[in-house]
């Protein structure tokens, strides 16, 4: 008996993200093994408390440039696509399904910018 496929789109199911990326992913790996709280404490005097906008957390524009590197992805741009559909990086950085990420030129502005060599 053949079977067709599926065509099971755009059907809203209540899912944990948590439970969507394997226990034994790599991101998951890095962020067991990295204390990214850290990155707070170094860049806190980049930032005003009574200038500008709200700030995206720097910590995840850290990790958006860390999985551009670890998956030799060659653009800011083509991390932030990938993103888009890829439920790990999206649990990697914080980010639920739905939630607009940051657009590729804020991460490269603040990288061009704000953290230089320098910093």
């Amino acid at each position: 008996m053949m079977e067709k496929g599926k065509m099971e789109r755009g059907v809203v199911e209540v899912v944990d993200t948590e439970s969507l990326v394997p226990q034994e992913h790599l991101l998951r790996k890095v962020d067991r093994a990295v204390e990214f709280r850290k990155l707070y404490e170094i860049v806190e005097p980049l930032y005003s408390e009574e200038e500008g906008r709200t700030s995206i957390d720097p910590v995840v524009l850290f990790k958006i440039v860390l999985l551009q590197h670890l998956d030799g992805i060659p653009s800011l741009r083509g991390t932030l696509r990938r993103a888009q559909t890829d439920i790990a990086y999206r649990w990697f950085l914080g980010y639920t399904l739905n939630e607009e990420l940051p657009h590729f030129s804020t991460v490269s502005y603040n990288f061009r910018h704000r953290f230089t060599e320098e910093t």
